[in-house]
């Protein structure tokens, strides 16, 4: 058994800084417009976007919050005509959630902002081992975001 130099307690506290001021940032590089929609009503439409209709409880699953959190994103997301509702044809009791053509065409423009900056940014200031280690890094994040505990 090695001993790990850094306890978890530190790890966790700067990663949580280092994912704090890196959202902060990819934030800022949208165009003051796309302002109004906050991480979390844009990482839910990317979701309902990418996966199809959902359920309003699939949602705030998949994206670890409350429903009554998820109830307030998207009622903010319909209010914007972002996302439409539908009865589940299988089960009438379900209604899934929907991108309206609005919506998908905004999925497709701020994350291509944020994404342009980042890689930008990327290729001028990291060396090659050091972009290996960050598309490692996250996957790790992706695996612990989506672990049980």
């Amino acid at each position: 058994m090695t001993s790990d130099p850094r306890p978890e307690a530190e790890v966790a506290a700067e990663l949580m800084k280092a994912m704090t001021r890196l959202r902060a940032r990819l934030r800022t590089e949208s165009a003051p417009s796309d302002m109004r929609w906050s991480w979390s009503q844009l990482t839910t439409l990317a979701r309902v976007v990418d996966e199809g209709p959902v359920t309003a409880s699939e949602l705030a699953q998949a994206e670890h919050v409350r429903r009554q959190s998820m109830a307030e994103t998207l009622a903010s997301l319909r209010e914007g005509d972002l996302i439409t509702t539908s009865r589940d044809p299988d089960d009438g009791r379900k209604t899934l959630i929907h991108a309206t053509p609005g919506g998908r065409a905004l999925i497709e423009t701020i994350p291509a902002a944020r994404v342009s900056w980042l890689g930008a940014v990327i290729e001028a200031h990291l060396r090659a081992d050091e972009r290996e280690t960050l598309l490692k890094a996250a996957a790790i994040m992706n695996r612990i975001a989506d672990s049980g505990r």
